[in-house]
C-alpha cells in the first residue's frame, strides 16, 4: 500500500462488515439449480420482491425511447422534464402543502453521492456530521473520506425507560450530550444527519419527534440532512415526511434526500434526489453533478415511471407493500419460534433483531463470532457493529426476498444457530 495516498489507504484498511457480506455474496451467488450451497444475503437491505412488475413495465415500447439529446451532456442538475415530474411525484407523494419547485431538486447517481456532495458544499474538513446511532454507517466513511468530516454518535440503546416506552429511542437529550461532547472534543458540528425511516432500527419518527429534531437544529443553526429513502416502504403505520412541514423552523438549511434504489427495488439503477430550498446549495451541488450525473437514458426511464401514476397508485405501490408484508411475516414468525425479539416492524425491508442469548459472551467478539457462524452457513447478516451499535448481539435482517429463497435463509439460520458453542442466556 506504499503507493497509495493516505486517503486510498484509509479506503482499502476499512473493516466493514456490510462489504465484506456483500461480496463474499456477489463472487459466490446462490443459484437453486446451478449453485445451491452459494451465498445469500440476509444482510444487504435490497428490495427484491417485485422484479415481474418491474420487468414488465421497464420492458413496454414507451421505454424504448432514444434521441440525441439522452445522449449528449445534459444539465448536471438534472434532465428539466425528469425534475419537473420529480417535483410532481414529492409534492404528492411526501404530502407537500405547496407544490415543489423543480429548480430545487438536484438529480444524482444514488443517494450516497447526494450525500456525499452535499456534505462537502455545506461543511468543511474536520466538522462535525452529528447522527444516532446505530445507522447506515458508510455516511461516515463516505463522507470522511470525500469531505474530511468526523461523525458524531449519539448513542441509542436497548434499555426502556419510565419516560420512553420503546427501545433505542432517539431524544433530544441525547442529542444535547451528543452536542456537548463534540465540544469537549473540539469538533464544531454542521450538520446533523437523520434517517427516516430509521436504517437499521426500522422506527419510523413521529411527526412531533421530527419537528422537535429540527428545532434542536435551529437552536444550534444546523444543517438537517433528512435522508427519506424508505418513506413509501412504511407499513401499518403513518409517515410523516419532513417535506409535508407547512412551516420549517430553518428551510434554508433543511435537505431532504430520497431515491429509487429501495421503494422501487431498483438500487442497480443509480437514481437519488435533493431537494433543498437553498438556491446556494442547490447550485454548488449541481457543479459537483458533473461527477454524479446519471445516464440520459436512465433519466428518461426514471421520468416515465415517476408520471405513470395509473401502474404507481394501482399496480406496484400496492402490490410491493402487500409483498414486503408478507416477507416480512414469514421472518418474523420464523424468528418468534426461535424467540427472537424484534424491535421494530414498521420498515418492509429489514427487522432489527435481537440475538444476545446466542452469544457466548456479551462482547463484540462474540457477536463476531456468530456473525462467522452465519457465514459458514452461506448465509450473509449484518451485525450491529457494522451499523455503530453500542451493544453486542443485534442483527439487521432483510426481509425483502421472494418467498422460496426465504425458506433457503430461514434453514440456514436455524442451522447456524444450533451449531458452535454452549450458548450463554441473558441475565
Amino acid at each position: 500500500m506504499e503507493s497509495l495516498s493516505a486517503r486510498g489507504r484509509e479506503l482499502v484498511s476499512e473493516s466493514d462488515f456490510l462489504v465484506q457480506g456483500f461480496m463474499m455474496a456477489l463472487q459466490d451467488p446462490y443459484e437453486k439449480q446451478s449453485n445451491p450451497h452459494g451465498f445469500v444475503n440476509f444482510g444487504t437491505a435490497e428490495n427484491k420482491v417485485c422484479f415481474d412488475l418491474l420487468k414488465e413495465r421497464l420492458t413496454r415500447p414507451d421505454m424504448n425511447y432514444l434521441e440525441p439529446k439522452l445522449l449528449e451532456y445534459n444539465n448536471p442538475a438534472g434532465i428539466k422534464s425528469l425534475r419537473e415530474e420529480a417535483a410532481r411525484f414529492l409534492t404528492d407523494y411526501c404530502h407537500s402543502p405547496v407544490p415543489l419547485n423543480p429548480n430545487n431538486i438536484v438529480i444524482m447517481n444514488g443517494c450516497n453521492s447526494i450525500l456525499c456532495a452535499l456534505s462537502a458544499v455545506i461543511c468543511d474538513p474536520g466538522d462535525g456530521l452529528l447522527t444516532p446511532t446505530p445507522y447506515y454507517s458508510r455516511i461516515a466513511l463516505y463522507t470522511g473520506v470525500y469531505s474530511g468530516l468526523q461523525p458524531v454518535y449519539v448513542p441509542l440503546n436497548s434499555q426502556v425507560t419510565e419516560d420512553h416506552s420503546l427501545s433505542f429511542s432517539l431524544t433530544i437529550e441525547k442529542l444535547e450530550e451528543g452536542m456537548e461532547k463534540a465540544k469537549q472534543q473540539g469538533i464544531k458540528v454542521k450538520a446533523l444527519v437523520l434517517i427516516n425511516p430509521q436504517n437499521p432500527l426500522g422506527e419510523v419518527y413521529s411527526p412531533h419527534l421530527l419537528k422537535e429534531c429540527l428545532e434542536f437544529a435551529s437552536r444550534y443553526s444546523l444543517h438537517v440532512i433528512v435522508d427519506e429513502i424508505y418513506m413509501l416502504s412504511v407499513m401499518d403505520v403513518d409517515f410523516t415526511s419532513v417535506l409535508s412541514f407547512q412551516d420549517l423552523p430553518d428551510p434554508k438549511r433543511t435537505h431532504f434526500i430520497w431515491g429509487l434504489s429501495k421503494d422501487f427495488g431498483m438500487s442497480g439503477l443509480r437514481v437519488g434526489m435533493l431537494y433543498t430550498e437553498n438556491e446556494h446549495v442547490v447550485n454548488s451541488v449541481t457543479r459537483l453533478g458533473t461527477f454524479h450525473q446519471c445516464s440520459g437514458i436512465t433519466q428518461y426511464m426514471v421520468y416515465q415511471l415517476l408520471r405513470d401514476r395509473d401502474w404507481l397508485d394501482n399496480v406496484f405501490f400496492p402490490t410491493n407493500k402487500e409483498r414486503l408484508r408478507e416477507s416480512q411475516a414469514t421472518v418474523v414468525t420464523a424468528l418468534e419460534e426461535l424467540r427472537i425479539p424484534v424491535l421494530h416492524r414498521s420498515t418492509g425491508m429489514y427487522v432489527w433483531a435481537d440475538f444476545r442469548k446466542f452469544l457466548t459472551s456479551q462482547t463484540f467478539e462474540a457477536e463476531m463470532d456468530l456473525w462467522k457462524r452465519f457465514i459458514a452457513e452461506k448465509l450473509v447478516i449484518s451485525p450491529g457493529k457494522a451499523f455503530e451499535c453500542g451493544e453486542p448481539g443485534w442483527f439487521r435482517l432483510t426481509t425483502s426476498i421472494p418467498e422460496d429463497l426465504l425458506q433457503v435463509v430461514l434453514e440456514r439460520l436455524r442451522k447456524a444457530l444450533q451449531s458452535g458453542p454452549t450458548i450463554k442466556s441473558l441475565k
